[in-house]
């Protein structure tokens, strides 16, 4: 019998980027939405559920789906793909354009899974630094340019450090780019301005977004793009067949009816980031701005593990990012709801004292 085939082992996520899952009473640790969609898109979720011919395939085109987000975009549906999870977009598109030979560029710090993903689709990754407060360095963009990349990545508001990128610095990188240009707008209903508004048809760019945050829909894994037809199309050639289940494709047409529920979570989030950002300026600690639901910050007196753990025993869970690259310290916590927000500001200056 031959043996076993070795598994690589090049192709893991970075050590200490997956969150643990325990049972805390503040759970701010994986940037979700708070609460819980409206009880009355629940009701219309059940009800459409009920009349899925589980028997049949999904439609496999979600024809459907992509109509009501381009509806909300005001864009066709040949201009938006969706997908399980704007990670399996962002691996559509390297798989499209991506491989041997050719290569992704990004920013670092940034969205692990940007690299993650050009990497296990077989694509070079080529690495750019960015300024000491987090923004971008237009030099170091025309450096990373020079190689040549297919697909370079922003993130706006970028995570983990929740800096927006300006209009003009996604417009210098798309003059510069050589390739297509994506914007990972996970975070984009927070910020005050969206690449949506320079998708075009004939332009090599595409914005990314997911159902996930502001929607309240984690559980479904359901993201998309929006973008040039031909880009779509692409996606669409690497995706596998019936990659989008039935019950996904309702539940997030249906959350799309739900638009003024969901800006008001939204205010009611950015309201909270701002007490924050307040309580955190009051305390030892080193912040950034941010245009998301979350706030990076590093303790100047203790080291981040020490203070996670300590947070930990007090049952509040934030993210630990002290040993991710170029992030040594830095701890980053989830927007919540007011009382968690008060319980994980209380934790923390019972840490710090």
């Amino acid at each position: 019998m031959s043996p076993m085939p070795k598994v690589r082992d090049d192709l893991a996520l970075m050590p200490g980027y997956h969150s643990p899952q325990v049972d805390v009473a503040v759970r701010l640790n994986t940037n979700e939405a708070p609460v819980p969609p409206p009880p009355a898109f629940l009701r219309a979720l059940l009800a459409e559920i009920g009349e899925i011919p589980f028997n049949r395939y999904p439609d496999r085109s979600a024809k459907a789906l992509r109509s009501a987000i381009g509806e909300q975009h005001g864009v066709g549906p040949d201009q938006v793909f969706a997908a399980n999870g704007s990670n399996e977009v962002l691996q559509s598109l390297c798989l499209a354009f991506g491989g041997p030979g050719r290569t992704v560029a990004l920013f670092e710090p940034t969205y692990a899974l940007h690299s993650h993903i050009g990497r296990i689709t077989g694509t070079g990754v080529v690495v750019g630094e960015r300024n000491a407060d987090f923004t971008l360095d237009l030099a170091e963009v025309e450096r990373v340019m020079s190689a040549g990349p297919v697909i370079t990545f922003l993130c706006s508001p970028n995570n983990p450090t929740g800096r927006v990128e300006p209009r003009e610095a996604v417009e210098a990188v798309l003059a510069r780019a050589p390739g297509l240009v994506v914007v990972d707008e996970a975070y984009g209903q927070f910020s005050p301005w969206s690449a949506l508004s320079l998708v075009a048809p004939d332009r090599p760019l595409v914005v990314t977004r997911t159902f996930s945050k502001t929607w309240s829909l984690a559980a479904a894994r359901l993201g998309y793009l929006v973008g040039p037809p031909e880009i779509v199309a692409a996606c669409e050639s690497v995706a596998l067949p019936y990659h989008l289940d039935t019950m996904k494709q309702v539940a997030g047409r249906l959350a799309l009816r739900f638009t003024a529920e969901m800006e008001a979570r939204v205010s009611m989030l950015v309201e909270e980031r701002g007490r924050l950002t307040v309580g955190l300026a009051e305390l030892p600690v080193e912040t950034w701005p941010s245009g998301a639901n979350f706030l990076l910050f590093r303790p100047t007196g203790r080291d981040g593990d020490s203070v996670h753990g300590a947070l930990l025993e007090r049952s509040v869970l934030i993210r630990n990012c002290s040993s991710w690259p170029r992030l040594d310290g830095c701890l980053r916590v989830t927007v919540g709801t007011r009382s968690e927000n008060d319980a994980f500001l209380d934790a923390l200056r019972a840490v710090l004292a």
